[in-house]
């Protein structure tokens, strides 16, 4: 059977989304509680078609971090049921009043919030962005163009035709949700440079993904960056509550853009604590400075390739600073701009970490795995800001609205 070409989702996509601009709240909620329903009595056939996507990888021979973020088991896609059903549950930003005002003549002016129009979002195997970019979208009154990789091609396709069965059901366009389904390379190419079609573009994926996006987008997009994300053990930190957060921030789930990749230590602490934490993260690959190396003599050499390094596996980088100043130096110099955590029970020290560590999230006390839509209350996410224009940080409901002026008057004129 012939592939739909991407024109054709584009002319398709677009009328959908002047459909979805006008959906009342209670349908858009609807339509997410039913596609959530239906992922949950088609779970049986995704978990199939994620079975032979996931055999196909190690077949192939995908790294373990590949693999695992490709991989799909009851508890992820319940996962993924609750998240639409908690999307449907937030405020709607859709006409939403930013402030207003009335000016001397009498105009009465505001900002709305409306949808973007047609969200595209281009990605690397997580089967789960299909449905959190989805229900994203729907709820805020854009349709969303979805490309995924080839490597997820037929969990895409089972979790899209769930949705769109489910935005059907509540009476909207299945159109609100498309899916590419032709992943031949060049299409990503052409996907990126459907000017007049898609109104913002988001990549989820590795560098070159990002990469190509930068390079060739002829469409305005928001960089889902990488994540080298840091956190710093201050003189004065509880030695528990560091270990917990270090433990977390790395081995939870190691293969995401929060883990901790690098951790640094103050040197009045340093003899203290690093022998602890290293026994805490049993498993990891330890490299560090000459310092760590000299407390910790079994890991191995950290290059500046590793304090620069986004691992997404098993590995970490120690580095032993002087300081607070020298771990704000070491953290403007190697950060991505995602998440960036201190641990210390000096106020002052934690209120100047916020201050100047310049990243979407700066965390106090906290892992920074809970940098994620989720975890912030925002339900899901469609990706992680590190840039500063139009979002930065987790892409909420909000951060897929734009605004307009609206102006009304009773008979004013320019003079």
């Amino acid at each position: 059977m012939a592939l739909d070409s991407l024109g054709e989702l584009g002319r398709r996509s677009r009328a959908a989304a002047r459909i979805l601009a006008a959906t009342t709240t209670a349908a858009k909620n609807d339509a997410l509680c039913f596609a959530a329903d239906a992922l949950d009595s088609g779970r049986a056939e995704i978990l199939v078609a994620n079975a032979e996507d996931v055999a196909r990888a190690e077949q192939s021979g995908a790294t373990p971090t590949v693999v695992d973020r490709l991989r799909l088991d009851e508890g992820r896609l319940a996962e993924m049921a609750r998240g639409l059903r908690t999307v449907a549950a937030l405020a709607d930003p859709v006409g939403q009043v930013v402030e207003g005002w009335v000016r001397p003549n009498g105009l009465v002016v505001r900002r709305v919030r409306v949808p973007l129009g047609v969200v595209g979002i281009v990605y690397e195997n997580r089967p789960n962005v299909t449905s959190d970019a989805a229900g994203l979208c729907v709820k805020s009154g854009n349709a969303v163009l979805l490309r995924g990789s080839a490597g997820a091609i037929g969990s895409n396709i089972a979790i899209t035709a769930a949705l769109r069965l489910g935005v059907a059901k509540a009476g909207l366009p299945a159109d609100s949700v498309l899916l590419v389904e032709d992943t031949r390379h060049e299409t990503v190419r052409e996907f990126v440079r459907l000017r007049g079609v898609i109104d913002c573009l988001v990549p989820r994926g590795g560098p070159a993904l990002v990469a190509l996006v930068v390079e060739q987008a002829t469409v305005p997009y928001v960089v889902d960056g990488d994540g080298n994300c840091h956190v710093y053990i201050d003189a004065d930190a509880d030695f528990d509550i560091a270990e917990r957060i270090v433990v977390n921030a790395k081995m939870q789930r190691p293969s995401v853009c929060n883990a901790m990749e690098t951790l640094l230590v103050h040197r009045a602490i340093a003899a203290a604590v690093l022998p602890r934490l290293a026994a805490a993260l049993e498993g990891v690959e330890l490299v560090g400075d000459e310092a760590t190396r000299a407390i910790l003599p079994g890991v191995g050499v950290a290059t500046e390739t590793d304090f620069a390094a986004e691992f997404l596996g098993l590995r970490l980088a120690i580095a032993v600073v002087d300081d607070l100043d020298g771990a704000l130096d070491h953290i403007a110099r190697y950060s991505t701009g995602h998440s960036e955590a201190i641990v210390t029970r000096d106020y002052s020290a934690a209120r100047r970490f916020l201050r100047e560590v310049d990243a979407a999230a700066v965390l106090v006390n906290a892992s920074t795995r809970f940098v994620d839509g989720g975890e912030l209350g925002l339900g899901a996410e469609i990706g992680i800001s590190t840039q500063k224009l139009h979002a930065r940080g987790p892409m909420g409901l909000s951060e897929l609205t734009s605004v307009k002026f609206v102006i009304e008057g009773d008979g004013q004129i320019r003079v």
